[in-house]
């Protein structure tokens, strides 16, 4: 049953109470999902085939290469003594804009369409994109629509019920399951393919990605305050990227197993304080998965969501606008329907 749906039959039971229909309840029309954001609706109907499940293809390139990774953050780790406070500030810097390119950009933008962003804008979420160095913005979110379309099935990219590993990571070191690729092909992604930032980063993704993920954080600490290349390359380029990667696989993960569900108690999807702050503003994912087309994700604003803060400020800018919201009403209607009962305001 859908959120107008709920509505509709609340209202129909007040019918049969006194005899009268009241009046609709106020709903602003962004709370709703417009035509445009179906493609991040769980599709109810999909099944997954019967039989024996494909056989595990390993990619050996990736499991290399995510080890080598995880070793120099590691060493990064090491060094971070002998970096200077302007470099550790600047790692921190780093951190944020590039999650900044996953959150604001690829994710509430660009998958969900929640608001709407100027050419500035987006071109500056498209540049903190490469930065983060998560697949271009166009397979980012073809393959998010995807995990919410078909969330916890064989057509979900990082199905969290094969586990923390696989959710986490593993999903990356191995080939898709063949209903991942079949669904991604069939969905409606033609307003990525219409946007002019989201094709010209696609079409240069890996130098920008060079110059955005490591050259950049590594030359300016160096140029600007004598850093060694050395620390500068370790530190707030190989670290900082390992973090923003992990914090993001995260959501995939950890919020899909810990926590509580006020909105949604029949999804995996939950509430996690500590996804929340690593992630900047994503860890309210019971939140998200029963309203994914919310700029905030969550129906607390900017508490603990950096993202909404940043989005926020860019409609101060008038560099953002059009924030799709649920109303306050439809989130007591959900609660009450579908809650777990561990909802507190506020």
């Amino acid at each position: 049953m859908t959120e107008t749906e709920a509505l509709e039959k609340k209202q129909q039971q007040h019918k049969s109470s006194n005899g009268s229909v009241p009046p609709p309840e106020p709903l602003s029309p962004l709370s709703l999902p417009s035509e445009a954001t179906r493609e991040d609706t769980f599709d109810h109907t999909y099944r997954e085939k019967e039989g024996p499940k494909p056989a595990t293809e390993i990619v050996w390139r990736n499991v290399v290469l995510m080890t080598l990774l995880h070793l120099g953050a590691l060493y990064g780790v090491c060094l971070i003594p002998s970096a200077s406070p302007l470099t550790l500030l600047w790692s921190v810097l780093c951190f944020l804009i590039s999650a900044l390119g996953v959150t604001a950009g690829a994710h509430r933008l660009w998958s969900h369409r929640s608001y709407k962003a100027s050419m500035p804008l987006r071109i500056f979420l498209g540049v903190a994109n490469s930065m983060a160095f998560q697949n271009d913005i166009f397979e980012w979110a073809r393959d998010h629509r995807v995990h919410h379309k078909y969330s916890e099935t064989d057509a979900d990219p990082h199905n969290a019920v094969r586990g923390f590993f696989f959710s986490h990571i593993g999903w990356l070191l191995v080939r898709k399951h063949p209903d991942v690729i079949d669904k991604g092909r069939k969905l409606e992604l033609s307003d990525l393919l219409a946007d002019k930032v989201v094709m010209f980063q696609r079409k240069y993704y890996k130098p920008s990605v060079l110059l955005m993920c490591f050259l950049i954080p590594m030359f300016v600490p160096w140029y600007l305050w004598g850093e060694s290349l050395w620390v500068a390359y370790y530190i707030p380029a190989l670290l900082r990227y390992t973090l923003v990667l992990n914090a993001t696989w995260l959501v995939n993960s950890a919020a899909h197993m810990w926590g509580n569900k006020p909105y949604d108690k029949n999804i995996n999807p939950r509430e996690n304080k500590f996804v929340t702050f690593s992630a900047i503003g994503e860890g309210f994912h019971n939140y998200h998965h029963t309203f994914p087309y919310d700029y905030s994700t969550s129906e607390f604003g900017c508490k603990m969501n950096l993202t909404t803060c940043f989005i926020d400020f860019m409609c101060l800018l008038g560099l953002a606008k059009d924030c799709k919201r649920v109303s306050r009403e439809l989130v007591l209607a959900r609660i009450q329907r579908t809650g777990d009962g561990s909802h507190r305001s506020g």
